[in-house]
């Protein structure tokens, strides 16, 4: 295949696997650089140092292009951005904050920067930054989608914008990818569809309930953990949305992910408290939300465990290797590439 993406990448399909934490570990990330995609490494759940050690994991394991992500909204993202920006990843992807400064240290090195966004005016910051790509996430993907779906937010931000798009949210199989391409997109990013691998660290438990689930099975609600987000539709999830925000529990856990992150306590609560009110509690609020994704991913909790996924889950029917995955992929858009000629060869 051949976009501007892959072009620019260097890589054989337009096709990139999404920052998931505690599913898109090293051995992850290089499975699907190695099948030809790009592989995204999540650091959200790591320290400065695991990341580090991360990055070099997946050096031995690759020699191919592969990325990391940094949400910069969270304590210790920075952090986590110069260990990239330090170990030269080739791709960093990042979201919920000014990137600007990584963009123009990555380009120090050669390496490709892409921003997350969800509309135009998000792009429009990230395409002023110099970022290489924008990945789009609409309504129908896992977690922070917002209300405009793709069918419309592609085309949008394909008009609106002069770097290349990357469609999320919605695409499991050849079709989406055609579609997303028809779309003016140059390529995707999945983040559900690779959950349900042989390679993905999922749990069992949850990689059934992805294949028994249906196209309506998900929940969205800014409830879950303070923003928009989609989860699988069970009553753990039902039980928090009912929750919502308990102060008391969120300082609780606070205490949980700092040590975990191994920043001492009260420098995470100055920098929340720094990014005023409704920041703080938007961020004690993803610290609720925090140790279920964990639950459910790591150990397979469905009482206690809450799992992002997206609406495409109802599409998929098996959990096939991420290099069968993508060869299938992209067997089916070139077949469905040959149904558009045959519809329009009369016109």
């Amino acid at each position: 295949m051949k976009t501007k993406i892959t072009e620019s990448f260097s890589i054989k399909y337009p096709i990139f696997m999404s920052g998931m934490s505690w599913i898109s570990v090293p051995k992850m990330v290089a499975a699907v650089s190695n099948a030809g995609g790009v592989g995204i490494l999540a650091t959200g759940p790591l320290t400065a140092e695991q990341t580090r050690s991360a990055v070099r994991e997946i050096r031995s394991l690759t020699d191919k292009p592969f990325g990391a992500n940094a949400t910069l909204y969270f304590p210790g993202a920075d952090e986590n951005a110069k260990v990239l920006l330090e170990e030269r990843v080739p791709i960093i992807n990042f979201a919920l904050g000014k990137g600007d400064w990584i963009v123009n240290a990555a380009h120090k090195y050669g390496g490709k920067v892409i921003a997350t966004v969800v509309n135009a005016k998000h792009g429009t910051r990230a395409q002023d930054y110099g970022c290489d790509a924008v990945i789009a996430t609409s309504y129908e993907a896992a977690a922070h989608g917002e209300v405009v779906a793709g069918m419309v937010l592609i085309p949008h931000l394909v008009d609106a914008l002069n770097i290349p798009v990357i469609a999320a949210g919605g695409i499991g199989d050849g079709r989406g990818l055609a579609a997303a391409l028809t779309l003016g997109a140059e390529g995707i990013a999945m983040g559900t569809r690779f959950m349900t691998t042989k390679e993905s660290p999922l749990h069992s438990r949850y990689k059934e309930f992805s294949l028994q689930k249906d196209v309506t099975d998900t929940l969205y609600s800014p409830r879950i953990d303070g923003l928009p987000c989609r989860v699988l539709d069970t009553d753990a999830a039902r039980n928090a949305e009912r929750k919502g925000f308990n102060p008391f529990v969120a300082m609780i856990n606070s205490y949980s992910i700092a040590k975990n992150m191994r920043l001492p306590y009260f420098k995470v609560f100055f920098s929340v408290l720094g990014q005023g009110y409704k920041s703080m509690k938007q961020l004690a609020h993803m610290a609720l939300a925090f140790e279920s994704f964990q639950k459910a991913t790591e150990e397979g909790d469905i009482n206690m465990g809450v799992l992002p996924v997206g609406q495409v889950m109802g599409l998929m029917r098996d959990e096939p290797t991420v290099a069968v995955l993508l060869e299938r992929i992209v067997r089916e858009a070139k077949q469905q590439q040959i149904r558009s000629a045959e519809i329009f060869s009369e016109y």
